[in-house]
C-alpha cells in the first residue's frame, strides 16, 4: 500500500511525460501519449524504428537534453524488437561514447539503452570490452562520404577467448558506419559474430 502511496507522490512531484512531445500525461499513464504513439513506425532490420517525428524528438531530448527519465520508454522500445536474438547472442555490448563525452554529458547514453536490451535478452551486458578511443567528431555533422572514414580506427575492444556471440546496440543508424567500426573491432578481439540493433535509423 505504501509502495502505490509513494508512486502517487511521485506523480504529483514529477509527472510522467511523453518522450516524444514532452506532454504531461494523466495520472498512471507512461509511454508515448495517444497523439505520439501511432507515429512510431517499425522497421525491419537492425534498426528498430523510423527515426523521425516523435521518436527523433525524444532521443535529442535524451542525448542532449540529459533527459535520463526517458530512458525506461526507449529502453522498453529498444528490448521489445531484441527479443528478435532470443537465445542468438551471448552478450549486449553498447557503442560507448567516448569518455570526454561522458564525462561532458554525464552518463552513457547507450550503456543506459543497453541494460534493458541485456535483461530482456537474459544476457550479461559488458560494459569494459569495447572503448571508444578518438573521439570523433559526431556523425551527423558530416557528409555520408565521411562517416566511415570518421570512425575508423575508433574502437579498441579486449580478447574475448570465449569467442562470444555479441548483441551490439546503439541509439541511431544511419549509414551504419560506426557500427561497422566497433563491429570489427569486435570481430578482432575474437567474436564469433556480431549482431547490431539500434534503436532507430533511416529508411535507406
Amino acid at each position: 500500500m505504501w509502495i502505490a502511496a509513494w508512486n502517487g507522490l511521485l506523480d504529483l512531484l514529477a509527472p510522467a511525460r511523453c518522450p516524444g512531445c514532452d506532454l504531461v500525461l494523466d495520472f498512471g499513464e507512461g509511454g508515448f501519449c495517444g497523439a505520439c504513439a501511432p507515429l512510431l513506425e517499425r522497421l525491419p532490420g537492425p534498426a528498430a524504428y523510423v527515426f523521425g517525428g516523435p521518436l527523433a524528438d525524444a532521443i535529442r531530448r535524451y542525448k542532449y537534453g540529459r533527459r535520463t527519465d526517458l530512458v525506461p520508454e526507449l529502453g522498453a522500445l529498444l528490448a521489445q524488437a531484441a527479443r528478435a536474438h532470443v537465445g542468438k547472442v551471448d552478450v549486449v555490448i553498447a557503442v560507448p561514447s567516448h569518455p570526454r563525452r561522458v564525462k561532458a554529458r554525464g552518463f552513457d547514453h547507450g550503456v543506459l539503452l543497453a541494460e534493458p536490451v541485456a535483461k530482456a535478452l537474459d544476457v550479461p551486458l559488458d560494459r569494459a570490452r569495447l572503448r571508444r578511443v578518438r573521439d570523433t567528431p559526431p556523425q551527423a555533422s558530416l557528409p555520408e562520404t565521411a562517416r566511415e572514414e570518421n570512425v575508423r580506427g575508433a574502437f579498441e575492444a579486449t580478447r574475448d577467448d570465449a569467442r562470444r556471440r555479441v548483441l551490439l546496440v546503439d541509439d541511431v543508424r544511419t549509414t551504419g558506419a560506426t557500427t561497422k567500426a566497433a563491429s570489427a573491432a569486435l570481430y578482432r578481439s575474437g567474436a564469433t559474430e556480431v549482431r547490431t540493433l539500434t534503436l532507430a535509423g533511416t529508411q535507406a
